[in-house]
């Protein structure tokens, strides 16, 4: 006998599909498969199942994550958390 690993479901290999999902991840500045991950929750929330109805999600979460950006919330979130409080402009952490 032999052991199997439990397979899981195989990976969307459609060019265009991967390409909006690269897109995704790079606009959110997260790994692809986090990308891939959502564009897949999404579409099983809406019931999406084929490769077409997948890359409709994956157009429709990459142009909201396009709008976010132009309205700034996006890029300048990361430089909003890293700016020292004013309580906290003098501390300096030694190694």
């Amino acid at each position: 006998t032999k052991d199997f690993l439990p397979s899981a479901m195989a990976a969307i290999q459609d060019r265009d599909y991967l390409r909006l999902c690269a897109e995704l991840a790079s606009l959110l500045s997260i790994s692809q498969a986090s990308a891939r991950r959502r564009v897949d929750q999404q579409a099983a929330q809406d019931g999406a199942r084929d490769v077409e109805s997948r890359k409709a999600v994956a157009t429709s979460l990459l142009e909201a994550a396009k709008t976010q950006q132009l309205e700034g919330s996006a890029s300048s979130n990361l430089d909003t958390l890293l700016e020292a409080e004013a309580k906290d402009e003098h501390f300096m952490l030694e190694d």
